[in-house]
């Protein structure tokens, strides 16, 4: 699906491809200390990126984001259907029961230097779209949020995700879930 910014600037979000390893594995890999902090699904390596792009059946449908002049990946967005027993019963203890395989764990994130431009935003209504179309009723953030991450917090917010509860790792989280319309 293509995008354009405020500026003007074409991006294109599409599922992520064999051909795209070693922009994937540079992304990873040129990701900060402080965004790997946050954002932690799996290693962020270029061996992680060339099985990631290589995987049969994977459970996870995984997007890229590019501008569209060039094939630098700026954005990496994951939708994972299989989740572990703790995040099923954390929201089971909220009424909320997930088991029916049409909720998806969502996790995005953003290269360091397109970060507060909007681009995430701007990508959010296509991977929301492409949710819906896999048959998604709601969306799950992978991991939560920390509780710290104000700025995060407040994406999240501005797209509908609800604090759900509150569970710790090393640090306090908040699980997080946003309905989707179908």
């Amino acid at each position: 699906m293509k995008l354009k910014s405020k500026n003007g600037q074409e991006f294109i979000v599409r599922e992520i491809s064999e051909l795209d390893s070693e922009p994937l594995g540079h992304y990873f890999e040129s990701l900060s200390a402080e965004t790997r902090k946050k954002y932690g699904p799996h290693p962020f390596t270029k061996d992680i990126a060339a099985e990631l792009c290589t995987r049969k059946n994977d459970s996870a449908t995984r997007y890229v984001l590019t501008p569209a002049d060039n094939k630098r990946i700026v954005g990496y967005f994951i939708l994972e259907f299989l989740m572990s027993e703790g995040l099923l019963n954390r929201y089971r203890e909220q009424g909320i029961d997930l088991s029916k395989g049409k909720h998806p764990m969502f996790a995005p994130s953003i290269a360091d230097d397109y970060q507060n431009t909007g681009l995430a935003s701007l990508a959010m209504p296509a991977i929301i779209k492409a949710a819906k179309e896999l048959g998604a009723k709601s969306l799950v953030l992978m991991g939560g949020t920390q509780a710290t991450n104000k700025r995060a917090i407040a994406f999240y917010e501005k797209f509908g995700f609800k604090h759900v509860c509150d569970f710790e790792t090393k640090v306090l989280n908040y699980d997080m879930q946003m309905l989707l319309d179908t």
